[in-house]
């Protein structure tokens, strides 16, 4: 369903000097700078596919959203979606497929929800049957009939992200742009959103791009990702093997020592095969290779009493930036 081929974006900006002389300077001799947004991205994404789209803030997700979207074109490379070439901007590529900015509107801020859709109906030239029974379905998946009258400055921020999807669905597209849905929102919010992107991508194998620098979106709606690191993509693969992609996959063992009849633990206590920190509170934590999960815990556990201990993974937002550093 999409192609992207080499994909690159150079931006040029001018660099001002300082004051008013340096305005002057200006214009006469100027200094440019060259950004490159995105560097020879290549990934594929088939039919049906929720995948999704990481990386820090100015590493070229947006940007990279926006070419296969048309909205701007790349220095070089190539992509294709569902067969059209983006940079020609067919009226028929439009059709299939939407963009949903999380920071950026396309609903008008004193007008109610259902004037939008149906300025949309008459823009995509919907038949009314389809238009109502889409509507009608996408409402009730997220709870907002109730909401439709309401002037959509008068909606919270939740509702409005609702609203927004609903109108970038509203011609039932086959391929969807997320860039960060549900920023801002409140966790009720964002786990709506999540369920509602979840059964509909289910519901109608719409192909999915997602960004966001929530990680709970990723965990619960992306079997696969792509992350990029100043323009480059350094990860196409299962969002399970992720933890494994910057070295061994690590756990986190952490317990709280306990006092019996029989002794104490050792307030000083540190481990022969992984790097010990004890907080404040006299709890212990420590890192551990996977494979070695098992020896520490005897290890733990023969060194004295313990009144908790739990083992779990190394949260993805740590192993996303570990990659990144490595990168660096």
């Amino acid at each position: 369903m999409i192609e992207v081929t080499n994909l690159t974006r150079v931006f040029r900006t001018y660099k001002k000097r300082p004051g008013f002389w340096g305005g002057v300077k200006g214009l006469f001799h100027r200094e440019y700078e060259e950004t490159a947004a995105a560097k020879d991205v290549s990934f594929t994404i088939g039919e049906g596919e929720f995948v999704g789209f990481l990386g820090p803030n100015g590493a070229g997700k947006t940007t990279t959203l926006k070419m296969l979207s048309g909205l701007i074109y790349p220095t070089s490379g190539s992509a294709r979606v569902a067969g059209h070439d983006p940079t020609r901007r067919e009226n028929a590529y439009r059709r299939l497929f939407a963009l949903v900015l999380g920071q950026k509107n396309q609903l008008w801020w004193d007008l109610p929800a259902i004037e939008s859709f149906t300025l949309f109906r008459a823009i995509y030239g919907l038949p009314l049957a389809q238009y109502q029974s889409t509507l009608d379905e996408l409402v009730d998946l997220l709870g907002v009939r109730g909401k439709l009258n309401v002037m959509v400055r008068e909606l919270s921020l939740g509702e409005r992200m609702k609203m927004e999807l609903i109108a970038a669905l509203l011609h039932r597209p086959r391929v969807l742009f997320l860039d960060e849905p549900t920023i801002g929102l409140d966790v009720v919010s964002q786990k709506n959103v999540r369920q509602f992107l979840r059964d509909y991508n289910r519901r109608h194998r719409v192909t999915i791009l997602l960004t966001s620098h929530y990680m709970a979106d990723i965990q619960e709606l992306c079997e696969r990702v792509i992350v990029i690191h100043k323009g480059r993509k350094i990860y196409d693969g299962a969002l399970d093997r992720l933890e494994t992609a910057g070295g061994a996959r690590k756990k986190i063992i952490s317990f709280v020592p306990a006092a019996t009849a029989h002794g104490a633990f050792p307030d000083t206590w540190q481990s022969r095969l992984a790097a010990t920190t004890r907080t404040p509170d006299g709890k212990f934590t420590l890192c551990v290779p996977g494979d070695l999960v098992v020896a520490v815990s005897q290890e733990v556990l023969s060194a004295g009493p313990v009144a908790d201990i739990t083992i779990e993974d190394v949260p993805l937002e740590d192993v996303i930036a570990e990659l990144f550093s490595a990168q660096t």
